[in-house]
């Protein structure tokens, strides 16, 4: 394996003068000079997500008469002004293995934790509300002074580790440093002590004539939030994934050129076992866009490319997985190929299902999914927004071109969902071959209203219930999203906000 020592220095801008923190000796020197040809999957790793958080609940038996799953409104949580900082726009979003905790990261650093109401999983019938658990700031903003570079603190990722006593750890990633934070409750004090005060006054020992016994007693339910690990140093380019080995002892993160292995334990060295920087930064033609490990063998794990192409990975035949074991791509149509044929078949997200036996992609226009038994094109394919192909030139002028959707599967590995342009997010259901298309709006934001299906129209001729390709807002983007992992219960990111939705009562 390619050990990456740490051994440099470098200074975050609020620490004092003085103060010295080290870094890692496999950074390159003219790392982010790339080559024009390519300048766009750099770009693409590069851009900020703009996002807010909705939550939707779904239930099969719940239906319309052409089988279409209805949705009502349930509650929001934050404002829904359009006064929004760009420090509150949410940037990542994650469940905890069990669903009792959700977790969002935003642009400002700050982790936000909601907690299942258990009130919630016991009326009839059930809801799936949740509440404020804990907020804490993860990442502050900080300077390369070896590069001359600054480091935002916007959160990229979130991942939890399973739970193995009474506190939850996560780990949580801006573009170069990782964390992983413990997360505990407090609901007991100690009182009584000989050699101080309860106030915390220190006791004169010449004073104390009798020794008393500690004793616990109960207080208000306190959260804290405290890093346990701090990763950095070991990435010369952006962090765009973090994956948590099914071992849980272990984890990767990649950026553009590279993946990492690092040990939960060790902080100060990782292992390198993919690299794909070419001698010449003239000669890269491609960037890694995502990357995750294999959810029951802990030895394989796959990572994804701005070509189009997944690679599948066995640590157990090479210390260095440069070579990979297996590789899905699917061949363009040359009938069909244009100017940004290359640009929109980069993979920006690629998720393993829970089963561990299938795949998902997506790209700028399609959720793919793969058989990991067979490489040589994807088992089912699902159009996002085919509506759009025509755009594609004003799309490239204004770099929508360049979002990077994110994907994600039901906890049965029956529905798949992605997002889409005017805060549209789409949901496909594998089995019975049907699609949705739903909108995340303050305009429903009210009491029991149902969430109506949106269907977009190209021609002039648009019915009462569509909405025109050329009204879409393409600066409402829904990004990221997440899947209860045992119910039916979805995140969506779409601004600042945290819309809750459920099954028409």
């Amino acid at each position: 394996m390619r050990h990456t020592e740490v051994v440099g220095l470098w200074r975050p801008t609020d620490a004092p003068p003085g103060a010295k923190t080290r870094v890692s000796r496999a950074t390159d020197q003219g790392g982010s000079h790339t080559s024009h040809a390519h300048k766009f999957v750099i770009k693409s790793t590069a851009m900020i997500r703009q996002s807010s958080l909705t939550r939707f609940i779904v239930n099969k038996k719940n239906t319309t008469g052409n089988g279409e799953i209805q949705w009502c409104f349930s509650q929001v949580k934050g404002t829904l002004e359009d006064d929004v900082t760009e420090a509150d726009l949410i940037s990542c979003v994650e469940f905890n293995h069990d669903g009792e905790l959700l977790a969002t990261g935003d642009k400002g650093g700050r982790v936000v934790i909601f907690q299942r109401d258990p009130m919630s999983k016991t009326c009839i019938p059930r809801r799936g509300d949740y509440t404020v658990y804990s907020t804490f700031q993860s990442h502050e903003p900080e300077f390369d002074y070896l590069k001359s570079l600054e480091i935002e603190e916007k959160i990229n990722k979130i991942r939890w580790l399973r739970r193995k006593n009474q506190a939850h750890f996560l780990l949580s990633t801006n573009d170069k440093t990782i964390k992983l934070w413990k997360v505990s409750e407090k609901d007991k004090k100690i009182e009584g002590y000989n050699t101080k005060e309860d106030s915390g006054i220190m006791r004169d020992p010449m004073n104390i004539t009798s020794l008393r016994v500690p004793v616990l007693k109960s207080m208000e339910l306190m959260v804290e939030a405290s890093p346990r690990r701090v990763f950095a140093n070991a990435h010369t380019y952006h962090i765009n994934s973090i994956s948590v080995n099914s071992d849980q002892e272990t984890y990767l993160s990649a950026d553009d050129l590279r993946i990492n292995l690092w040990n939960l334990e060790i902080t100060d060295q990782s292992f390198n076992i993919v690299d794909i920087k070419p001698t010449n930064m003239e000669e890269l033609t491609e960037v890694i866009t995502a990357a995750e490990f294999h959810p029951l063998e802990c030895n394989l794990f796959v990572y994804s490319s701005s070509k189009g192409t997944i690679r599948l990975c066995d640590m157990r035949s090479s210390a260095l997985c440069d070579k990979h074991a297996k590789l899905f791509e699917e061949q363009d149509d040359p009938t069909t190929r244009s100017f940004f044929s290359e640009i929109i078949s980069s993979i920006s997200d690629v998720k393993i299902s829970n089963s561990g036996r299938y795949m998902m992609s997506r790209d700028y226009m399609t959720v793919k999914v793969w058989d990991l038994h067979m490489e040589t094109k994807p088992i089912e394919t699902y159009p996002v927004h085919e509506y759009l192909r025509p755009k594609l030139c004003s799309l490239y002028e204004n770099d929508c071109i360049f979002d990077k959707f994110e994907c994600c599967w039901s906890g049965t590995d029956q529905y798949i969902m992605t997002g889409a342009y005017n805060n549209f997010f789409r949901m496909f259901d594998r089995s019975a071959k049907r699609d949705v298309t739903l909108e995340a709006s303050k305009d429903i934001a009210k009491p029991k209203t149902i969430l109506k299906p949106r269907k977009v129209c190209i021609g002039n001729k648009r019915k009462k219930d569509e909405i025109s390709v050329d009204c879409l807002d393409f600066n409402k983007k829904i990004l990221h999203t997440a899947w209860h992992p045992n119910e039916n219960i979805v995140a969506v990111a779409a601004t600042n906000n945290l819309y809750l939705f459920q099954e028409k009562l």
